[in-house]
């Protein structure tokens, strides 16, 4: 039995949900694998949603700062944010030591990281293969928001990796790895009788477009009750179980819901900002994308620049959402996106995954 470890940023629940479809893969395809979940923001998540894995353990650990937003906003508060990764960066050799610790104890043999670098520096440093999968890292995310000297240390951190596989919309360095390769999106896997069961629920009569309005559980926008949005007609919406915004239109996703991929499935329309993890489901069910611009962030303007070039959306500025008003002709022009030519890889990449955990 091998022991991995397996690294989930603790931003938002993206990189949690994206990781359970890979983990799910992967002690399905290697019954001699056991994988250690190292994070704490999504931790009850993961736990829930990865119960009937025995071979799954997890532990509770801070992997990375991930983005600090503005009050109310959507837009990175720089000063903030450098503030906490300095801090980040001035604990990580104590955190070092305990990783390293941690993984001599664990007998761990590889890891994984999606995408902290503590894992990766904490592997290299006892010798262990590493692999990074991400969209991005926190190197290139924090491009012209953090200091010159906070980005070198991100750097030197990730070159330290084994092997990177790149998902789509990706533009990352090759990080003087030659063991790179590039996959597309993918999800947990779709429950079609949930799917239905979800429209049935939030529209008895079938009457109705339903809509995906997607912002993020880390996101608090305190203006979202009074976006006209809200009364668009012959609409339902979808949203977060933390966003508050009381509505006969809106259905609020339960707290104790995991599967949340088919609730994007059961959706006519998707409008989310642009976090990997919605849009990958999103294009993996084949439903229509409505992403909201944040220009300010690295991260989105490689994502949305690969959907534009690839028509896997359409988009529109946070000014513009204050008064949009979701129409037949919108949810029509949305749905004329190349959605349905993309399939879900997450078979794929834990496939290659297994074959470097069983080469080493």
């Amino acid at each position: 039995m091998k022991t991995i470890a397996y690294y989930i940023s603790d931003y938002g629940y993206g990189h949690a949900t994206r990781s359970t479809a890979i983990i799910r893969e992967l002690v399905k395809q290697n019954e001699n694998l056991k994988i250690i979940i190292c994070h704490s923001f999504a931790l009850d998540f993961l736990q829930q949603s990865l119960r009937h894995e025995p071979r799954v353990e997890f532990r509770e650990i801070t992997t990375d700062v991930g983005y600090v937003l503005k009050e109310n906003s959507l837009d990175p508060d720089a000063k903030l944010l450098n503030e906490k990764v300095a801090s980040y960066v001035s604990e990580f050799s104590i955190k070092l030591s305990q990783e390293m610790r941690f993984m001599k104890e664990k007998n761990v043999s590889f890891l994984i990281s999606d995408i902290s670098p503590l894992g990766i520096a904490s592997a290299k440093a006892l010798s262990i293969p590493s692999l990074g999968l991400s969209n991005f890292t926190w190197y290139t995310a924090y491009e012209g928001l953090i200091e010159e000297r906070l980005l070198s240390f991100l750097h030197e951190q990730y070159k330290k990796m084994t092997y990177y596989f790149s998902l789509a919309c990706s533009n990352e360095p090759h990080w003087d790895i030659e063991k790179n390769q590039s996959f597309g999106f993918y999800t947990r896997e779709i429950d079609n009788y949930e799917v239905r069961r979800i429209r049935k629920e939030i529209d008895p009569l079938g009457k109705s477009q339903i809509i995906y309005f997607g912002l993020g559980m880390k996101v608090n926008i305190g203006t979202l009750l009074e976006l006209a949005v809200w009364q668009s007609p012959n609409c339902k919406f979808i949203v977060s179980s933390n966003v508050k915004v009381n509505h006969p239109n809106v259905y609020r996703i339960p707290k104790d819901a995991v599967e949340t991929q088919n609730y994007v499935a059961a959706a006519d329309l998707v409008v989310t900002k642009a976090g990997w993890g919605t849009i990958s489901e999103a294009i993996c069910a084949g439903v229509p994308l409505l992403i909201t611009n944040r220009s300010s962030m690295k991260e989105d303007r490689h994502t949305i620049d690969y959907l534009v070039r690839h028509q896997l959306c359409d988009c529109v500025e946070w000014k513009e959402l204050e008064n949009l008003l979701v129409t037949p002709s919108l949810i029509e022009k949305c749905r004329r996106q190349k959605v349905n030519y993309y399939k879900n890889e997450a078979i794929h990449i834990a496939k290659e995954i297994n074959k470097k955990i069983k080469s080493t």
